[in-house]
C-alpha cells in the first residue's frame, strides 16, 4: 500500500493538485478503504486531468487499474478506487463544503506538499 499512496501522491503533484492529505483508515472498523487521499484542484478540468494522471502513472509503475472512476460526468469530486486506497480530487469549493477530513478526525493523517 506505501508504494501506491506514493505514486497517487506524486500523481497527483505532477497535475499541480493543493492540500494533499492522506488518512489512514486501518484502525476504524468499517472502514471502505486502509487509507482515503484528498486533495483540491481549482477547475473541474484540473480535477479530471488530476484523475487521469492517477490512473496513468499508477498503471504505468504498478501495473494496476482502478476497481472503479466515479464523478467524471461533472469533475466537481472524483473518487478512484484502487480498493485499499481511495482518492478523492475536489474543486476547491465542494471539499470545503464537504469536509471529508472531518468525518475520520480520529485517523492519522500524512500532509504533502505546501497547504494553503
Amino acid at each position: 500500500m506505501d508504494k501506491l499512496l506514493e505514486t497517487i501522491v506524486s500523481a497527483i503533484e505532477d497535475k499541480k493538485g493543493k492540500n494533499i492529505v492522506s488518512l489512514d483508515l486501518t484502525g476504524f472498523d468499517g472502514a471502505v478503504a486502509d487509507a482515503f487521499v484528498v486533495c483540491s484542484a481549482e477547475s473541474t478540468t484540473q480535477v479530471a486531468a488530476i484523475a487521469d494522471g492517477i490512473e496513468e502513472k499508477v498503471l504505468e509503475t504498478l501495473g494496476e487499474k482502478p476497481r472503479r472512476v466515479e464523478g467524471m460526468q461533472n469533475a466537481i469530486w472524483v473518487v478512484v478506487d484502487y480498493m485499499d486506497v481511495m482518492v478523492h480530487i475536489f474543486q476547491t469549493q465542494a471539499r470545503d463544503f464537504y469536509r471529508l477530513e472531518e468525518l475520520w478526525a480520529d485517523a492519522p493523517a500524512t500532509k504533502y506538499g505546501e497547504w494553503e
